[in-house]
């Protein structure tokens, strides 16, 4: 397999270009067919790195993947769009943790008795995963409309009391969006774009990509069973695709270069100089949020045993990950980011290599910013 290798990067002593172990690892990962094609960036010592290798597809006659490909990130939606405008919304006192779901989306709670769970789940259950909601529910097979999608997960029976177990959830990433949407009185994916992405800076991020980008975007699947075609440019997760494109759980598109403009806000303020988000805001949206042995902040998850971001990412690292093969991890403590986008369920989602590339991906990432840190 031809890895057709691109990269480009600014860099300093701390920040190493090449990456040859880390890039070994990818160039591995695709020949085994972990995924046909990546593009990574690291943030590091105030310098950042982007690269690419392989392509859109096996075949070797498909689009090379560049440092500016867009891809469908999945669940890095939750974090980058939706924990994002959350973050933004209670720093300007427009969200409260503590506001029961039901008063934004009295759907949730109208028709259930008295006693009902319902009534006790407050947004800070939604953004930890422990609102009790179950995780995953293919509400698509029998919801058709955007409606028919908001009503069905109004009407899911929790399955624990809301704070005592935590269950990721996408159902409660999808009533989250919604109450942000009713809170700002606007779509999702426009407040979004006006009070997050434009500021950011963020060019390449978008719901719903316009028909004429989507040869430029890999494929995540041949679909042979809903939508009966080709994926790409569209959103891959069925449910986000019945809501239009636009969900509080995917549906985001977003390239590296974006992803580290978003990764450096988050940096920043944690050093009180972030355009968006102020240092108590992260601070508060980064901490391990309960029960016992659960890794989920509010909206963030954070290093856990065997996690996804290897061994050396500190406990004041957050992150996230995307069924579609992405991550994001940040490091707080040592100012290090690092953004790892794949279309790895290209063709049929059962690859499953990605679970050990991308420890190993960040180990060598981390290895080769100390070894440089430090002049070896």
């Amino acid at each position: 397999m031809d890895t057709d290798a691109r990269s480009s990067y600014a860099s300093d002593s701390s920040a190493p270009a090449a990456f040859p172990a880390a890039r070994q690892i990818l160039a591995d990962a695709i020949a085994a067919r972990a995924f046909p094609g990546c593009a990574f960036g690291v943030v590091a010592g105030g310098a950042s790195v982007v690269q690419a290798l392989g392509r859109f597809t096996y075949k070797d006659d498909a689009p090379a993947v560049t440092p500016q490909t867009v891809f469908d990130v999945a669940s890095i939606t939750k974090v980058a769009a939706t924990t994002a405008a959350a973050m933004l919304l209670h720093q300007r006192g427009q969200l409260k943790l503590d506001t029961p779901l039901g008063d934004l989306l009295p759907g949730f709670v109208v028709g259930r008795e008295a006693g009902s769970l319902a009534r006790h789940v407050k947004l800070r259950h939604l953004l930890a995963h422990t609102s009790g909601l179950p995780g995953y529910v293919e509400l698509f097979r029998n919801a058709h409309s955007p409606d028919e999608m908001l009503r069905a997960c109004l009407q899911l029976p929790l399955e624990a009391a809301p704070g005592a177990r935590a269950e990721y959830s996408d159902i409660g990433f999808i009533l989250l969006g919604k109450a942000i949407e009713v809170l700002t009185r606007k779509p999702l994916s426009s407040w979004i774009q006006d009070e997050i992405f434009a500021p950011l800076e963020l060019k390449a991020t978008c719901f719903n990509p316009p028909a004429r980008l989507h040869a430029s975007i890999p494929p995540t699947e041949e679909d042979t069973t809903v939508r009966q075609r080709r994926i790409q440019g569209e959103v891959q997760d069925e449910n986000a695709w019945r809501l239009r494109g636009v969900a509080g759980h995917a549906g985001l598109f977003s390239n590296v270069p974006d992803l580290l403009r978003f990764v450096q806000e988050i940096l920043a303020a944690q050093i009180r100089l972030g355009k968006l988000f102020t240092r108590e805001t992260l601070n508060q949206f980064g901490e391990r949020q309960g029960p016992e042995g659960s890794s989920r902040a509010l909206g963030w998850d954070t290093p856990s045993q065997d996690s996804s971001s290897g061994n050396h990412f500190s406990q004041q690292s957050i992150g996230h990950l995307g069924y579609s093969g992405c991550s994001l991890w940040i490091d707080l403590d040592a100012s290090v980011a690092i953004v790892l986008l794949t279309n790895r369920t290209w063709p049929d989602r059962q690859a499953q290599g990605i679970r050990a590339v991308r420890p190993a991906f960040h180990d060598a990432v981390r290895e080769a910013i100390s070894d440089a840190q430090t002049g070896y």
